[in-house]
């Protein structure tokens, strides 16, 4: 039995306080992800510091920004009428995520830091360097349905789980974070890292560092959004392809402005920036928008079981991007 020490933390100093006295400290939101992983023994924590105390509020700004606290759960993001008249990529990304009962305990921060659901990972049996650095990866040449298909690398293939990190990508979201050298922002996009030789280091977290909230700048044309998930069955199933897309067409129908991400491809909520170039200033029809799904793609590459992906993704997009634009998807 692995012994670990329990604290409860009023606030984000708190928290850092309370990490800062361990070798290996985890922060507690929900758990629904953590909790199963230490069961695993793939996380094997020596101090669990619950951050469920930290802010949980939805607060719209004057200037149309909106904060969410990092302890706020999926439920309540998801069925905050701001959120879901304002950003409902976002709203539905979140109810595509998992059943109601885990959404009910999940949180933002622990949404956003989940770790892979890779089954290799998973399965102590198996080769993972993830999991244990240098000791290889069996998903390159076993089942590999549900893998990356853009940034991976030898060392490994692994996706990020998340839908609602998805939506956060393409709106630009920022994270605000605090640790023991104070406090930073940074974008989403760039709090997750590629797996390159070490995909052990999973974000660019720093020591003891803790996700206090989220921000979403003003977009007006996210009121335009949508989020649409490709998967094994109806409910409760991780993302084959995702999509997260807003679009802005001017009154000749072409496209002003487009938001664009995908999720079960990469290792990383995937910002989808090649497509939204190629999309800019061009008429808003189907020709186009599976021409930028194809610039997207280019450099896509598949593995014995999930090559479907890659057209998979392409289809995906050029019917999201038609359903945004008014088109029969």
């Amino acid at each position: 039995m692995i012994e670990f020490s329990y604290a409860r933390a009023e606030d984000a100093p708190g928290a850092i306080g309370l990490s800062s006295h361990a070798a290996r400290p985890k922060y507690l939101g929900g758990g629904t992800n953590l909790v199963d992983l230490m069961r695993e023994t793939v996380e094997q924590a020596d101090a669990l510091v619950d951050v469920t105390g930290l802010s949980s509020s939805i607060e719209e700004r004057d200037d149309g920004r909106m904060l969410i606290g990092a302890a706020a759960k999926n439920t309540a993001v998801a069925a905050n009428r701001a959120v879901r008249t304002r950003f409902p990529m976002l709203a539905r990304a979140i109810l595509s995520g998992a059943s109601g009962q885990i959404r009910n305990m999940a949180t933002v921060g622990g949404n956003i830091l989940q770790r892979t659901r890779c089954t290799y990972f998973y399965d102590d049996a198996g080769r993972c360097n993830k999991r244990t650095p240098g000791a290889g990866c069996d998903a390159i040449d076993g089942f590999n349905r549900y893998h990356a298909i853009l940034g991976a690398s030898p060392s490994c293939v692994a996706t990020h789980p998340s839908d609602m990190c998805v939506a956060l990508a393409a709106l630009d979201a920022l994270v605000h974070l605090e640790g023991p050298n104070g406090r930073r922002t940074m974008k989403l996009v760039d709090l997750h890292r590629l797996p390159g030789g070490r995909p052990d280091v999973e974000t660019e977290l720093a020591t003891h560092e803790l996700i206090t909230a989220i921000e979403l700048p003003a977009l007006p044309f996210a009121t335009r959004s949508t989020y649409r998930k490709v998967r094994d069955r109806a409910s409760y199933a991780f993302a084959l392809v995702s999509v997260a897309a807003a679009l802005d067409l001017d009154a000749d129908c072409r496209v002003r402005d487009v938001r664009l991400a995908m999720g079960g491809v990469a290792h990383k909520p995937w910002r989808a920036l090649k497509a939204e170039g190629a999309l800019r200033g061009q008429q808003a029809v189907r020709e186009n928008f599976r021409a930028a799904a194809e610039a997207e793609l280019v450099d896509a590459s598949g593995l014995r079981d999930n090559l479907f992906k890659i057209d998979l993704a392409k289809r995906l997009i050029e019917a999201v991007l038609s359903e945004l634009a008014g088109e029969s998807a």
